[in-house]
């Protein structure tokens, strides 16, 4: 079975193409010739995961999946919510996204957070949503040099370790995206 994974990023595809099965052959927007960037116009993280996979459908004809993922803060309202790439400006950057985090943190007693993945599958354009959550607090401090995006900030539940600090095996046995990626596989499997 083919199926694109509708991300330009390639730390995000890496880690899917880990937990997908050999039957499935996956392919990345770029190896279907898709450079343009998709327009993430949602107000939902739910919402951003179905545009991306729509538009692959509706422009290659090809059955696919994209994720949205957003860390939600408890203290913050649940910001940065879905615009978490986009937290310190456009440009997405990791860094400054991480900064301004913790700076609206700064001194705040409850720094309980969620990550949330929905992957939207559309498969002969009938679609499905599937949703993971790993919950977990925002650190005062960045530990760990693996991972990407809050990674080094965020800790999971009943861890004393970041996202950054573990393995990618570690990671997406607990992570928000090896949940929703895990029901994504199981729904193929049947």
């Amino acid at each position: 079975m083919k199926l694109v994974f509708a991300t330009h990023n390639q730390h995000k595809f890496e880690e899917i193409k880990n937990l997908i099965p050999n039957y499935i052959d996956l392919l990345s927007l770029y190896e279907i010739g898709c450079n343009e960037e998709i327009d993430e116009t949602g107000t939902t993280i739910d919402q951003n995961a179905v545009i991306k996979a729509q538009y692959v459908n509706d422009h290659y004809q090809l059955n696919c999946f994209a994720d949205d993922t957003g860390l939600e803060v408890d203290e913050l309202n649940n910001e940065p919510g879905v615009y978490s790439a986009r937290y310190a400006g456009d440009e997405k950057n990791n860094e400054a996204n991480i900064q301004k985090l913790l700076k609206n943190l700064e001194g705040k007693e409850n720094r309980k957070a969620r990550f949330k993945t929905v992957i939207a599958l559309t498969i002969n354009e009938q679609e499905t949503l599937f949703t993971g959550i790993c919950e977990g607090t925002i650190t005062t401090e960045k530990r760990g040099e693996k991972g990407f995006g809050y990674d080094p900030v965020f800790q999971p539940k009943g861890f004393n370790k970041t996202f950054a600090e573990m393995s990618q095996e570690e990671k997406s046995k607990i992570s928000h995206r090896g949940k929703a990626v895990k029901q994504l596989i199981d729904y193929l499997s049947t």
